[in-house]
């Protein structure tokens, strides 16, 4: 029988980089920039947090601190991640150079500025095998509420997550209100839309560029985050995120660019990405490559549901991976 008490929770946990990822990307398209390069960022995001917990692992003999626990492999990946995104910002807001091919460029970047990293720091612990263990680290960001054991199933499925599943939820709420609830939100949405016109009305373009993008590759960054600290168990290996970084951008297309919906629509896919594990397939491994699709298959079915609507809400901003040029008023 399919086990929904252990299958839940493993989607959660797969859902939850793809919900920092998705909701990063929604509002850096909100604002008209197309970031290809959210895998590259996540990585990055990813590999300063291991970086930051790693040097702070080796100084400290003995039981860690647990604020600086936390704090110190957050404030990198967050630190990382924006350098990354001022990085993008540079390139396609400043020089106005294409959007894809920068993102596409980002993300064979950050890949590759991880493993060197994530290679470097295997190196330096002489480990017989190609990955890094930060599991005291790991221990404060997967530590569950402290009550959920009591509570039988209901604690199971919805209070044993680290806090950084929970800040997702948050952070894809919040950039839900402000996108459209909000002053703020509405000047980013104009610029997404109709640069020109937003222009005309006073609107800093360059300023909410920047800010949107940056303040959403810290946000995907997160994901990277959470994958190596909690899900991983802060296990590193190269190249172990797989495809999550471009599901999280088919994430968006899927939640017609609304945060509150990538939510849900995170732990559709999250178990939709592990439910070849939950269905008896027997030796046939072709069956469980067809499981595998199911992610891709769905964000088709809805980029060709939401096209035939034609409805002017579901559609991505108007002027989406189109740099603005001033003189062209």
């Amino acid at each position: 029988m399919f086990d929904f008490i252990s299958f839940f929770p493993r989607a959660v946990a797969q859902a939850v980089p793809l919900l920092f990822g998705c909701t990063g990307e929604t509002i850096s398209e909100k604002a008209g920039n197309l970031n290809l390069g959210i895998p590259g960022v996540m990585y990055v995001g990813a590999i300063s947090g291991v970086i930051g917990s790693f040097i702070y692992e080796r100084s400290t003999e003995g039981a860690l601190n647990p604020a600086l626990a936390i704090l110190i492999p957050l404030l990198c990946c967050l630190a990382g991640s924006l350098l990354m995104g001022l990085l993008y910002c540079f390139l396609t807001v400043t020089l106005r150079a294409n959007q894809n091919v920068t993102g596409l460029a980002m993300t064979t970047f950050g890949v590759g500025f991880g493993n060197f990293f994530g290679g470097s720091l295997i190196k330096l612990t002489g480990s017989q095998v190609p990955s890094i263990a930060l599991s005291r680290t790991s221990e404060y960001f997967s530590k569950a509420l402290p009550f959920a054991k009591n509570m039988g199933w209901f604690g199971k499925l919805f209070l044993s997550y680290g806090f950084l599943a929970y800040i997702s939820i948050v952070i894809a709420f919040g950039a839900s209100y402000v996108l459209n609830r909000t002053r703020t939100g509405l000047e980013l949405r104009a610029i997404g839309e109709n640069p020109a016109t937003a222009d005309a009305a006073g609107i800093n373009i360059t300023k909410y560029k920047y800010i949107s993008v940056c303040a959403g590759c810290m946000i995907a960054g997160l994901g990277g985050l959470y994958y190596v600290m909690d899900y991983a168990s802060g296990v590193w290996s190269n190249d172990a995120f797989g495809d999550r970084g471009w599901l999280a951008i088919a994430l968006v297309i899927f939640t017609i660019w609304r945060p509150n919906i990538a939510v849900i629509a995170s732990m559709l896919f999250g178990g939709l990405y592990i439910l070849y594990l939950f269905i008896p397939t027997g030796s046939h491994i072709a069956v469980k490559e067809l499981y595998k699709m199911l992610p891709y298959l769905v964000t088709i079915v809805v980029l060709v549901i939401t096209s035939k609507r034609n409805k002017k809400e579901n559609q991505p901003p108007a002027s989406l991976g189109l740099p603005y040029f001033r003189e062209d008023r």
